[in-house]
C-alpha cells in the first residue's frame, strides 16, 4: 500500500516515467505541483495537452514541429542539398550554435536537417525499420541532396546507425560524410558546446 494518497501516488508514478527522474524527484515535483497555486498547476496541464495536440513531425525532415514543413526546411536561406542527419530534435540545437560561430569562411552550418528519432539498438529491438530514415533515402534517390552530414553521436549505438545508413546511401550520387572526432568518443553531441560542434563539421570527413 502506497504511503501517499492515491492521486499523489499517480502522480509521482507518471513523474517518474520522465528520463532521469528517480522516486526522489517525482516526490519533491509532486510536492511543488500540490503547493502551487490552482492557476499554476492548470497552466502546467494545459501546456501538456497543447504540447500533444499541437505538435507533430515534420514530413520532410522528422522534426519536431507546430507548422508543417518545419521553419528549417522551408527557410529561403538555408542550403537545402546539405542534410545532417542527427538522432533526436534535441541535437538539432547544437549543430544550430554553431551557426554564431566561423570556422573559414562560413559561419557554422547553413544546411537542413534529418531527425532519426533513435539509433540501432538490437538489446532494445531498435533495427532499421524502427528509425525514421525513409524520407531521407526518398530524398536522396529523387537527387534532392548533394551531401548527407552522419551526425549521430560517437557511441556504439550511434556509430552502428552512421555505418547502416551509409551503406544504405552508398549507391546514390550523393557525399557522405561523417562529423570529426571533435566531439569526444562516447558522449551525446547534445551537450558539445557549439565549438566542438562547429570544429566537428568542418573537419568532418568522407564515408
Amino acid at each position: 500500500m502506497s504511503r501517499y494518497a492515491e492521486p499523489m501516488a499517480r502522480l509521482i508514478e507518471e513523474l517518474k516515467k520522465l528520463p532521469g527522474v528517480g522516486t526522489k524527484s517525482a516526490q519533491r515535483f509532486a510536492f511543488h505541483i500540490l503547493r502551487s497555486t490552482d492557476e499554476d498547476a492548470a497552466a502546467l496541464a494545459e501546456a501538456v495537452r497543447g504540447l500533444k495536440a499541437n505538435l507533430r513531425l515534420c514530413s520532410i525532415c522528422n522534426n519536431v514541429t507546430d507548422v508543417d514543413p518545419c521553419a528549417y526546411c522551408v527557410s529561403p536561406t538555408r542550403n537545402h542539398r546539405m542534410v545532417c542527419v542527427v538522432e533526436e530534435p534535441t541535437n538539432i540545437a547544437a549543430i544550430e550554435r554553431t551557426r554564431g560561430y566561423q570556422t573559414g569562411s562560413q559561419a557554422g552550418y547553413q544546411g537542413v536537417y534529418h531527425v532519426l528519432h533513435g539509433t540501432l539498438s538490437p538489446l532494445h529491438g531498435v533495427g532499421p525499420d524502427q528509425l525514421r530514415a525513409s524520407t531521407l533515402l526518398t530524398r536522396v534517390e529523387r537527387g534532392e541532396v548533394d551531401e548527407v552530414i552522419l551526425a549521430t553521436s560517437p557511441t556504439l549505438e550511434g556509430e552502428a546507425t552512421a555505418h547502416w545508413l551509409a551503406g544504405a546511401l552508398r549507391g546514390f550520387p550523393v557525399r557522405i560524410t561523417r562529423i570529426a572526432t571533435g566531439v569526444p568518443a562516447g558522449s551525446d553531441i547534445e551537450y558539445a558546446d557549439e565549438v566542438t560542434m562547429a570544429r566537428a563539421l568542418e573537419g568532418r570527413r568522407e564515408v
